[in-house]
């Protein structure tokens, strides 16, 4: 017997006629739809969505006839309606728990949210320049300032590592050995150590006693650009272009953990004692707070909308604050709770720094320098860092801020290739120099 061959082409489609023919009979079977019950369902899924909202909207209506009524009726009427009110209320409060919290805020609310007016800020003196050091040959990037108080150190786009005297500006020594610019330095607080890193994926440990490098932490795939020493513990943060900080054993040069999260450079890390022990800000535009035990990430902090470039902590508040072209920051350190934003230096910020007396002080791309009362947020005075003779106005930028340990001196290291030493105006008074505060009420913003 001959079985009668078909193309594939064939078989498929009778096998598509078959599967449609069957699915068409089925539809064919179902029931009709009930109008009055499909009417019925609709309003059980609106009622389950919106009621809330709906009884919140039957409230209002009914609280505003009723204060119609009670306008233009008479006393005894004014009281029928009242009772009417008691009487809706507790029908309100036999309904559920949750609805009576919202029922009961609407009616205790008024329509007009009360907003507190901003605290008076705390007067602070005024800074002024009142010295320049010169020397480097490039872009200076970042200083460090020692725990005596007594000399800071400086790195530049000239691979050189300086040291100065901080009371007398002059020079005491150079260190050379990264090859390429140096981007972040940090003495340590225990040891005679100065650590170094660069845009040469390099993180270098120094010996001050014999001005040598001792130990090399390997591990970064491209530059580094911020690190820290935590204050407590022999462990090294480095955070860079690879998208990761790196927690280091400061004396194995053992990489215990790489703290991996942050999708884009990681420009600034910082460090304390207490939880959380890390933080780090990223290009991304987030801010992440670290276990340092388990090398994981505790709160991923979203509200910036562009790149973080600076991070600082409060010295002795439990705060701490972020930079970014967007806006100033302040956050609670324990959780990350947002607290306000500081508003107005409109520029790329590269830089934070504050001292015990409430100073937060912002450096920007263009030269510009802000200083802000911690407390409320009060921008007190701008300054415009002026650029050397034979710099360009593009060469203006602030690159870093840093503290004294006294809190009373402040030194930047600038694009002019200078490094600059502020203090607080001695002859300045509240008279001379008063705040211009407007209590207004200011209503911050949420995020």
């Amino acid at each position: 017997m001959d079985v009668q061959r078909h193309s594939v082409h064939t078989l498929v489609f009778r096998s598509l006629k078959r599967t449609h023919d069957m699915f068409l009979a089925n539809q064919g079977m179902l029931p009709p739809v009930d109008p009055s019950m499909e009417k019925l369902k609709m309003a059980v899924k609106a009622k389950d969505s919106y009621g809330t909202v709906l009884q919140q909207v039957n409230l209002q209506n009914e609280m505003k006839k009723r204060k119609e009524i009670n306008a233009s009726s008479t006393p005894s009427e004014a009281e029928s309606s009242s009772n009417s009110t008691s009487n809706s209320l507790a029908i309100i409060a036999s309904s559920t728990p949750a609805q009576t919290d919202n029922t009961v805020a609407n009616i205790m609310t008024n329509p007009i949210k009360k907003v507190m007016p901003m605290a008076k800020p705390k007067w602070h003196a005024p800074w002024k320049l009142y010295r320049v050091i010169s020397g480097h040959l490039g872009w200076v990037r970042c200083a460090a300032i020692e725990p005596g108080n007594e000399w800071f150190a400086t790195g530049s786009a000239d691979r050189v590592i300086k040291i100065w005297d901080l009371a007398t500006g002059k020079l005491k020594i150079s260190l050379t050995g990264h090859i390429s610019s140096v981007r972040g330095l940090a003495f340590s607080q225990r040891h005679p150590y100065l650590f170094s890193c660069g845009e040469d994926r390099q993180v270098k440990c120094w010996d001050l006693e014999y001005n040598k490098v001792i130990r090399h932490y390997h591990g970064h795939l491209s530059a580094v650009y911020s690190l820290a020493l935590h204050p407590t513990l022999d462990i090294l943060l480095t955070a860079g272009r690879d998208c990761t900080a790196r927690v280091w054993d400061m004396r194995t040069k053992a990489n215990v953990h790489t703290l991996t999260g942050h999708t884009n450079t990681v420009a600034s890390v910082i460090t304390q004692v207490h939880d959380p022990q890390v933080i780090t800000g990223s290009h991304d535009c987030t801010i992440r707070l670290w276990d340092l035990a388990a090398g994981k990430s505790r709160v991923t902090l979203t509200n910036h909308k562009k790149s973080v470039r600076a991070l600082t902590f409060h010295p002795t508040l439990d705060m701490f604050a972020s930079a970014s072209p967007d806006n100033i920051k302040e956050w609670k350190s324990v959780d990350g709770k947002f607290i306000q934003n500081l508003s107005g230096h409109n520029a790329i910020i590269n830089c934070l720094a504050a001292n015990e007396d409430g100073v937060l002080v912002s450096g920007a791309d263009n030269g510009s320098m802000y200083l802000w009362d911690w407390r409320t947020g009060y921008n007190f005075q701008r300054l415009q860092a002026p650029v050397q003779p034979g710099s360009m106005d593009s060469e203006a930028g602030i690159f870093s801020i840093t503290f004294d340990m006294s809190g009373t001196r402040m030194i930047t290291t600038e694009a002019d290739k200078t490094i600059k030493v502020y203090k607080e105006d001695d002859t300045a008074s509240e008279e001379t120099h008063p705040i211009n505060f407007k209590p207004e009420i200011v209503k911050r913003r949420k995020y």
